[in-house]
Formats: structure tokens, C-alpha cells, sequence
């Protein structure tokens, strides 16, 4: 399985290539809708791209969990989680890149 991972830089490049803004504009544009998506989702609410799937935050309650090693009991504290639910089209895909 490869080891590549998509970078910002990445995003900036692929803006740059496919809709011909500069570089300097491509990457203000990801870097916007990055920082629009985390300011919505520390808001509590949820980011659905269609066709791709939905970003939301979980708040998980505090509860007693163990030590895997020595079996002790350890609390753990309340905190919120981001999760992400992938669409249909998006878990068919990624299944199709499988079997190739």
C-alpha cells in the first residue's frame, strides 16, 4: 500500500493546475476553506461535502477505562471527538481502488 499523504501543498497545487489561479491564490483558497470547515466544526456543527462525506463532533463522556498492560483502572476524562462519515459514493470508490 503506498505511503503517499495529500498535503495542503498538495490541495494548492491541484487548485493551481485545474483552475488556473496563481499559486499564491491557490493556496489562500485551500487554506480558507480549511479554516472555514475547523471554525464550523469547533462551533458544534457539521461539514457535509457532497459526494465525499461529513465531518462532525462527538462529545464523548468521561468514563473508567483500563491499563492494557497491567489491568488498572484509569479514568478518562470527557472530551469531544471529530469524526467523519464517509458518503456512499465515497466508500464505493475507495472499494474500487481496492480490487484494481
Amino acid at each position: 500500500m503506498g505511503e503517499k499523504t495529500l498535503t495542503r501543498m498538495d490541495l494548492s497545487e491541484a487548485v493551481f493546475r485545474e483552475v488556473g489561479l496563481s499559486r499564491n491564490e491557490s493556496a489562500e483558497l485551500v487554506e480558507s476553506v480549511l479554516t472555514h470547515m475547523s471554525d464550523a466544526l469547533v462551533e458544534g456543527e457539521q461539514v457535509k461535502i457532497s459526494s465525499f462525506g461529513t465531518f462532525s463532533v462527538r462529545d464523548k463522556a468521561a468514563r473508567v477505562g483500563r491499563n492494557p498492560k497491567t489491568g488498572e483502572e484509569v479514568p478518562i476524562q470527557p472530551r469531544r471527538v471529530l469524526t467523519f462519515r464517509p458518503s456512499h459514493l465515497m466508500k464505493e470508490r475507495v472499494a474500487a481502488g481496492n480490487k484494481a
